[in-house]
């Protein structure tokens, strides 16, 4: 079994919000709803300051708070390792919004039901496997792959770039930053 994961390098993201769209289109998302939520940090000492941006999203982990708070099972760990959500059985209670220490969760305006990154994995002409938001960023600083694979791009660059889950431990995150 294929354990997905991404990379995204925040030194190489200029916040066009490219991912954030081409995720929107893909998931047939209302214009109020993203699964990409973008953070600015500030970094240095006047005058040499930066900006860093810094897109968030669900981070897929191995330990999802999210499902284990869910009374319904909507919120749920797949065969497949990806935190989903099936929207039939979403009570819209909110609980998974409260328990995700990234507050990447969003509400559907219309349905009320919550919703998130879905690693929206498709499958290229040439086998490689991919997702919309790492396809359509300009300056490729999104890697998705295999975190078992040692070979594949995506471990070899965590290890390359030092690349770490945004908040440490506080869960098996299977996103990585550099950052």
């Amino acid at each position: 079994m294929t354990r997905y994961g991404m990379l995204i390098d925040t030194t190489k993201c200029i916040g066009c919000y490219s991912c954030r769209t081409a995720c929107q289109r893909q998931n047939d998302l209302l214009p109020d709803e993203g699964f990409i939520r973008y953070e600015r940090r500030e970094t240095g000492t006047y005058p040499a300051v930066s900006v860093e941006s810094v897109p968030l999203q669900c981070m897929h982990c191995e330990d999802a708070p999210c499902a284990s708070v869910c009374p319904t099972g909507a919120a749920h760990m797949g065969a497949d390792g990806i935190v989903e959500v099936d929207q039939g059985r979403c009570i819209g209670c909110l609980y998974c919004m409260s328990a995700c220490p990234y507050q990447v969760r969003v509400r559907n305006s219309q349905t009320g039901a919550v919703d998130k990154c879905r690693f929206c994995a498709v499958q290229t002409q040439q086998g490689v496997t991919s997702c919309t938001c790492v396809d359509a960023c300009p300056t490729h600083a999104r890697i998705f792959g295999d975190l078992d694979d040692p070979n594949s791009e995506l471990s070899q660059a965590i290890v390359e770039r030092g690349a770490h889950p945004i908040a440490g431990d506080l869960t098996r995150a299977k996103i990585y930053y550099v950052r």
